[in-house]
């Protein structure tokens, strides 16, 4: 079972709606690449913030913040218990503590930068930010041209490097007080269950789903289509790499994934860790905390 059999199977249990934290399940027509809940899946238990934006569409962290929370905040009104699934560190940092905005923009200086992607690419535009904020540059993917973009208009149009307005940020004062459960499994169980997933994508039509797209007008260039999977896919469909090559990197690269995901979330405070069959116990942590009962740490 995977965090979304374990998400739904608790959600029933309490009357609960799962609200998504997946960066990439936000897409519409993006189902395979990103293990998306079947409709089966969002049919026996509500979800929210899945399908919510078109692969062109502009959307990031700060956006899902805002957005999410106004649905938690409806489903709190409701006596509903939310349960926010999903593996996108940011995105749930975002919901609980907030992000710094940077609304400010200029459309010159944004239209000058695109350009400057498309007649220099990402690599060169990333080497720019890694000179002038090397902090925002660890944090940003080397393929995510508009997070590059984004951080480089910040720094033009304020003078400061986007990890100081983040410093500022603090993260202090959270919006709310979540009981958060992470799923672990020993590391050559957790590699096997990767290698069978990518498989699976594979089988249920991933690269058709990559075509369709791309023939669609959804541009490699895109951040979602920068994403696991579909850039392996573009790659193999354009010739830069042979089948083979596809799919090791992408089995590869979503190992590399799940150790960053790791990572991310053993620094969070308070996380309680389970095994994927560990439902039971999940129940209990959630009835003690919803009584607010004290909870052991179990980290």
């Amino acid at each position: 079972m995977g965090k979304t059999g374990f998400a739904i199977r608790l959600a029933k249990c309490f009357g609960g709606q799962i609200v998504g934290a997946d960066s990439m399940q936000i897409y519409r027509r993006m189902d395979i690449g990103t293990a998306k809940p079947t409709a089966e899946e969002q049919a026996s238990v509500r979800h929210h913030m899945v399908n919510i934006v078109d692969p062109d569409e502009p959307f990031d962290a700060a956006e899902y913040g805002l957005r999410a929370r106004e649905v938690i905040q409806g489903l709190i009104a409701e006596g509903a218990i939310p349960f926010v699934v999903g593996g996108t560190g940011l995105y749930i940092k975002a919901l609980v503590y907030g992000l710094f905005q940077g609304r400010a923009s200029d459309q010159g200086v944004r239209q000058r930068l695109k350009a400057q992607l498309t007649e220099e690419g990402a690599a060169a535009l990333y080497a720019r930010l890694a000179r002038h904020d090397p902090q925002a540059a660890v944090r940003i993917h080397p393929n995510d041209a508009y997070r590059i973009a984004r951080a480089l208009e910040i720094i033009e149009l304020t003078g400061r490097p986007l990890s100081d307005h983040h410093d500022a940020h603090g993260f202090a004062q959270a919006h709310f007080q979540p009981l958060t459960i992470g799923l672990a499994l020993p590391r050559e169980q957790l590699y096997a269950r990767i290698d069978r997933r990518v498989e699976a994508m594979l089988s249920a039509g991933l690269l058709e789903e990559v075509r369709g797209l791309l023939a669609g007008g959804y541009g490699e260039g895109l951040k979602s289509m920068q994403s696991l999977g579909y850039r392996h896919m573009a790659d193999f469909i354009r010739g830069r790499l042979t089948w083979e090559e596809a799919l090791r990197t992408l089995k590869r690269d979503h190992r590399r994934y799940a150790k960053r995901q790791f990572t991310w979330f053993n620094a969070v405070a308070g996380i309680h860790w389970l095994a994927p069959d560990q439902t039971a116990a999940a129940a209990d942590l959630i009835a003690a905390f919803l009584l607010r009962e004290p909870v052991a740490n179990s980290r």
